[in-house]
């Protein structure tokens, strides 16, 4: 049996995400997880890769639950940060992730 520090981590780089938005999100309570992220989000700066990357996780859930027109401005903001910045693309998959026992808290 593997060593717990040696299990790969399945949300590389996003233990900024906070693990109660990503439990929201796996619970299928999204607007309550849009507001975590949200929250979490307005602690960095519009330049910063952890910005982006919520940005990302938030427009992936409003197009999850069809606001589609906000989710795309928020997708656009963000991938042009993280290809400007050479960096991961999260999906729903990586934030529900998050959520299960053993991914990094």
């Amino acid at each position: 049996m593997a060593h717990p520090d040696l299990t790969p981590d399945l949300t590389p780089g996003l233990n900024f995400v906070p693990l109660e938005a990503a439990r929201a999100f796996a619970d299928g309570q999204e607007f309550q997880a849009l507001t975590l992220l949200r929250r979490a989000q307005v602690a960095y700066s519009d330049q910063s890769v952890a910005w982006a990357q919520l940005e990302r996780l938030i427009g992936l859930v409003l197009i999850h639950v069809q606001r589609e027109v906000e989710g795309t401005f928020c997708l656009e903001r963000a991938d042009a940060r993280l290809d400007a910045l050479n960096a991961f693309k999260p999906d729903l998959f990586h934030l529900a992730a998050r959520a299960e026992p053993g991914t990094l808290e």
